[in-house]
């Protein structure tokens, strides 16, 4: 193997796992973030329904 063909497959294997762990991010991070989202919103509409009937 030369140098060139070397540095070549190195550069694969970093595209490679770059690309993996991108990977592994987005699909275990994105759907906490949306799950969180709707969980903040859905407890600010409680507290604002339960403001509400405190109210009247």
């Amino acid at each position: 193997m030369e140098f060139d063909q070397y540095l070549g497959f190195l550069a694969f294997l970093t595209i490679l796992t770059i690309g993996f762990w991108l990977m592994i991010f987005l699909i275990s991070f994105i759907p906490y973030w949306i799950g969180g989202a709707l969980y903040e919103n859905w407890k600010l509409k409680r507290e604002a329904r339960k403001n509400a009937e405190e109210d009247l």
